[in-house]
């Protein structure tokens, strides 16, 4: 599958997507992000949806500018999968119990530990750079300093909404841990600091839509943003890989017997900004709702919760700035979805997978998301298909 190419004010949009399916506020989004002075280059996944500001599954590739509500407010949100050496023979009938372990393990929703997690106590979490990092927090925005207790306890907690961690099953019968989750509550005290600063800018006062506001290079603003963003997603990297290694010691200390080994690990980042070059030129590419698929490198594209999930290697077309999508995206709002959908139709969807089934989660039913298959199908130029996972433990906040 190629892309389809729709006339922008300064630049094409490339879509992966079908343009006629897009829904109208998507489109429109996209063709607002096309009239940026600084844009060089714009690309649209196959699992694009109406975002704040710009839409969720889009590359956006600016020269000396960034816009951080296209960043999003969940910074550095990613993925993280690893294959174990467990099979589904080891796997008990009932997974209660196992879903329960790993709630108790890691905190949900609102929830944060109760002293911080040491890393060094843990062993799969990063064991260098840790005081390196928290030292930096100082030289975050002073706005969110109050928050550092806080920021410490959320490290290796998984949030709510869309963020999950799950235990998971290949076509070959291997089981995979995999989780999803971001920079927690400091990112978004960030993201949303950092937005309001840019809207007041004087040159983003002639936009067509304010949340399109950005931070020029060479500015004070500028500065502050790229440090904190930074800073920011490596916390959402760290979480990640904290989380992980809580969930390996759950899966150790249930399946003792089977003494379980595990690969080296995938984590991508889908809701981020890189410092990349493309056509001679050095760029800052945003990807919202996108994860990087370089030649060679591997990437984690989710279902919903009651559907598989893609490990993939990337192909670098640079056509898409070497991006993919970064799950199935949304064919409906929460909202809609809760007004919709019941319990019981939640119930009958994830049938099979251990998981929330109460009205508190109806709004991440599968039905508001897009086919995962035909997500992937779509960008079979992006990436290629490594493992094919179906989930059989859903943790959700």
């Amino acid at each position: 599958m190629s892309y389809t190419e729709v006339p922008g004010a300064r630049v094409p949009i490339r879509m992966w997507a079908d343009p006629s399916g897009v829904e109208d506020g998507a489109m429109r989004q996209l063709r607002n992000t096309a009239t940026l002075p600084w844009i060089r280059g714009l690309a649209v996944m196959p699992d694009v949806h109406y975002g704040k500001g710009a839409t969720v599954g889009s590359v956006i590739a600016m020269e000396g500018a960034v816009c951080p509500a296209a960043v999003g407010v969940d910074i550095g949100c990613g993925m993280s999968a690893v294959r174990t050496s467990l099979t589904a023979n080891d796997l008990p009938g009932d997974l209660s119990r196992l879903r329960s372990r790993i709630e108790q393990a890691i905190p949900v929703g609102f929830g944060m530990h109760d002293d911080p997690v040491d890393p060094g106590r843990l062993p799969d979490a990063p064991a260098s750079g840790w005081e390196a990092f928290w030292s930096r927090f100082d030289g975050v925005t002073e706005a969110v300093h109050f928050r550092r207790e806080r920021a410490a306890r959320q490290m290796g907690t998984l949030g709510g909404g869309n963020h999950f961690v799950e235990v998971c099953l290949d076509e070959d019968g291997a089981v995979w841990l995999m989780l999803h989750s971001g920079s927690r509550n400091i990112g978004n005290e960030l993201a949303e600091y950092h937005i309001g600063v840019a809207r007041g800018l004087p040159h983003n006062q002639g936009l067509v839509d304010r949340d399109l506001a950005v931070f020029v290079a060479g500015t004070p603003q500028m500065e502050a943003y790229r440090n904190d963003l930074f800073w920011a997603q490596e916390y959402a990297k760290r979480n990640r890989a904290v989380m992980m290694s809580l969930l390996k010691g759950v899966i150790r200390k249930e399946f003792r017997k089977a003494a379980p080994s595990f690969e080296p690990v995938i984590s991508c980042h889908h809701n981020y900004v890189a410092e990349e070059r493309y056509d001679g030129m050095d760029l800052l590419v945003t990807r919202k709702g996108a994860i990087r698929a370089g030649g060679g490198e591997y990437g984690i594209i989710p279902g919903s919760m009651g559907t598989g999930s893609y490990i993939v290697r990337g192909l670098g077309n640079a056509a898409s700035f070497n991006s993919a999508s970064h799950g199935a995206g949304r064919r409906m709002s929460r909202n809609a979805a809760k007004k919709r959908f019941t319990a019981r139709d939640l119930e009958e969807q994830t049938r099979g997978v251990e998981c929330r089934k109460d009205s508190g989660v109806v709004d991440e039913i599968p039905a508001a998301y897009k086919p995962i298959e035909q997500v992937v199908e779509r960008q079979r130029d992006l990436v290629e298909v490594v493992a094919k996972l179906r989930q059989v433990v859903c943790v959700k906040g």
